[in-house]
């Protein structure tokens, strides 16, 4: 810290806030907001995190016996996403990472179409048409590249006049990279209406979080921008989503671009191509399922009697059968064509790979059509 001196003034002072409503033991910190007391609401948020767990198991399931690419699992992070899917509007524009997909689920995109795009299929990107994920980015695999698209589309809003809002998410390692950095920064000059959100999950792969920055909060990098920033816990789905929301609607009222960092916890390797146990405690981990998002949120609804062990049956009963379907849905999808790894990159395909896709075709499928 700089001592000041007789000769300094101080120009500019910033604080960090954090937002919870939700103690690790489900019990409350202070009044819930309005939804979160609504039976119904409460229900269909604390359904929707225990159907993307049990998605994540299946997903991970089928790589680990080889029916699946490499999976990036979202054990641990489900609040998150559930509170973006509730938070935004459905003319609102989710640009995604690669571990909400509790927000894409609650936007319309199929099970079956998560597991397409891990399995190498890009039809599973094109979501279905009269649901809100249909104008959504799909998953973005390349750290923070996405997060400039978020300018460009908030740009084009601004100018159309149109009371929307962009939110990117991305991860903490993304805050690293040059590419976030110049986003923050536009977002900020041209006051576009967005929501940067950065799931601080402690890990970017094996870099923990203290090598990555000198920073006391990844919130802070926001107020170099000049971006309204602040700290939630993303364990607490009430939380999450009620600071979202407030950020949401800020950006729609004209109040420009905010960051809310995300404190959250990787349960699982950072994807099935990785051993986490290779650089990070056991007793980290074991620590962390005492902070588990889906544990904290059933005590809270268990003690507002919105909740029953009858209903968590039930839930677990249908959020298995509907995994199970969305596997065998991918399962029995039939392969594309080898020349498919040609469309969707040029209105007109150049003269210089029309002979690459004509050769590609002409030797037709192997391995048995896969």
């Amino acid at each position: 810290m700089i001592e000041p001196s007789p000769a300094t003034t101080r120009v500019a002072a910033f604080e960090v806030f954090l937002t919870r409503y939700l103690n690790p033991d489900g019990s409350l910190t202070a009044d819930p907001p309005a939804f979160a007391r609504d039976r119904e609401q409460a229900r269909a948020m604390y359904a929707l995190m225990v159907r993307t767990r049990l998605f994540d198991r299946k997903a991970v399931a089928l790589q680990r016996t080889g029916l699946l690419g490499t999976y990036a699992a979202v054990l641990g992070q489900e609040a998150i996403g559930t509170a973006i899917g509730h938070a935004l509007a459905a003319e609102d524009i989710f640009i995604p990472a690669y571990r909400e997909y509790a927000a894409q689920f609650a936007r319309g995109v199929p099970m079956h179409a998560i597991l397409q795009y891990w399995g190498g299929d890009e039809r599973g990107m094109a979501y279905p048409e009269g649901t809100p994920s249909h104008h959504d980015f799909p998953l973005s695999v390349p750290i923070a590249t996405h997060v400039p698209h978020a300018i460009g589309v908030a740009y084009a809003i601004k100018l159309k006049q149109e009371r929307r809002v962009v939110m990117a998410s991305c991860g903490d390692g993304a805050t690293s990279k040059g590419d976030w950095y110049e986003a923050i920064s536009a977002a900020r000059i041209w006051n576009l209406p967005i929501v940067f959100l950065v799931s601080n999950n402690g890990w970017a792969i094996s870099m923990p979080s203290h090598r990555q920055t000198g920073a006391a909060t990844f919130a802070q990098k926001g107020l170099a921008g000049g971006l309204p920033s602040e700290q939630v816990d993303g364990n607490d789905v009430i939380a999450t989503r009620a600071v979202l929301a407030a950020a949401i609607e800020r950006a729609r009222d004209g109040g420009g671009p905010s960051l809310v960092e995300a404190l959250t916890y990787r349960l699982h390797d950072h994807t099935t191509a990785d051993d986490a146990r290779r650089y990070r405690a056991e007793a980290e981990v074991a620590a962390a399922w005492e902070r588990c998002p889906l544990k904290r949120y059933k005590a809270y609804l268990e003690a507002a009697g919105f909740w029953s062990a009858d209903d968590e049956a039930a839930l677990v009963a249908d959020g298995t059968a509907a995994a199970e379907a969305a596997a065998q849905t991918f399962l029995n999808l039939p392969p594309q064509a080898p020349e498919a790894i040609f469309d969707h990159l040029y209105a007109e395909l150049p003269s210089s790979m029309r002979w690459q896709r004509d050769e590609v075709r002409a030797r037709g499928p192997v391995d048995g059509g896969h």
